[in-house]
């Protein structure tokens, strides 16, 4: 099951993948930096195969943060297009 679809929202989805996280954490389960970082992508649907290659491929050291930060400004840049475009019609 993918963490994005097209009735879930990106912000969400991070909040649930870091209560996993947390729940993991409360039964001394400990996953490194970036394969939490690697899991949360992996999480994505196939829409993001772009955006998730270019993360991968394109930094050295993934760490959650960072994963986190580039896909809600990409949600942000996502909602600002979509609302000038809706506004244009």
């Amino acid at each position: 099951m993918f963490c994005i679809d097209e009735s879930e929202h990106l912000r969400g989805c991070i909040s649930q993948f870091i209560t996993l996280l947390n729940d993991l954490k409360n039964v001394k389960v400990q996953i490194d930096n970036e394969d939490q970082a690697m899991l949360l992508l992996g999480s994505l649907s196939p829409l993001y195969k772009s955006f998730r290659e270019t993360l991968i491929y394109g930094i050295d050291n993934l760490s959650f943060e960072d994963v986190k930060g580039h896909l809600l400004s990409k949600d942000k840049l996502d909602n600002e297009f979509d609302s000038k475009s809706m506004s244009n019609r």
